[in-house]
């Protein structure tokens, strides 16, 4: 292995890949794939469909960005999701990074829209896979049924290619906007997040020491379901 690669195989403790409930699944979903590439295929779409897409699930502090702590929560907004995957595909022995980018989500639900004050998704994150001597990116963040609710096209993964937001739906109308690239890092740049969300949305997520669970009215988005609110939608 290139020694450059190694930070991409690490433990960290967002990554904690060498948990041991990460390593029982990781390898329970790999089961008998053989290369990685199939390997990884089999992880994105295990992350990207049996743990649900929830803005809403926002545990205390840093616990909401530990890998084992949403494979246990098994739901998660984009964020966690990727750090997710990222650590199974460490467990595996994938290199593995997380990629972030501040996108324009034209399909937000309503009420999450009038509690972020903006339909900018601040450091939207992907993962991404070193497989055939390339680094590939996945964006697991929405499941299926979510996708089947909102009419959008659900991101397939090869493997081989990247697989980011279609920009429209199956409408045809708006989906995602890509507006500024954050980089790619080998571990989860907190504060670089908790900086962007500042600049984004003022005070709303900008301690990310502090329980998070109630929005400027008092209500406890904790309990919401975005699922729900799409299909009122």
């Amino acid at each position: 292995m290139n020694s450059e690669l190694q930070q991409y195989l690490t433990p960290t403790r967002y990554l904690d890949s060498n948990h041991p409930e990460i390593q029982r699944y990781a390898l329970e979903t790999v089961n008998q794939a053989s290369s990685d590439q199939d390997k990884a295929v089999a992880l994105y779409y295990a992350v990207r469909d049996h743990f649900r897409y929830n803005p809403y699930a926002l545990m205390n502090g840093d616990d909401t960005f530990v890998a084992s702590n949403v494979l246990a929560a098994e739901e998660g907004f984009c964020v966690p999701k990727a750090i997710l995957l990222a650590a199974l595909g460490r467990a595996v022995g994938i290199p593995t990074r997380l990629g972030f980018a501040d996108v324009r989500n034209h399909l937000t639900s309503p009420k999450l829209k009038e509690m972020m004050k903006t339909d900018i998704f601040a450091f939207h994150g992907n993962t991404g896979f070193f497989i055939n001597q390339q680094w590939v990116k996945c964006t697991p963040a929405f499941n299926l049924s979510l996708c089947e609710k909102a009419n959008i096209k659900p991101l397939e993964f090869n493997g081989k290619e990247d697989s980011l937001f279609h920009p429209l739906d199956n409408t045809g109308q708006k989906h995602m906007e890509y507006l500024r690239d954050r980089g790619d890092h080998a571990d989860f740049p907190k504060d670089e997040m908790m900086q962007a969300f500042a600049e984004v949305y003022g005070n709303l997520l900008a301690s990310p020491d502090l329980p998070i669970s109630t929005d400027a009215l008092g209500e406890d988005f904790s309990l919401r379901d975005f699922e729900s609110e799409v299909v009122a939608e």
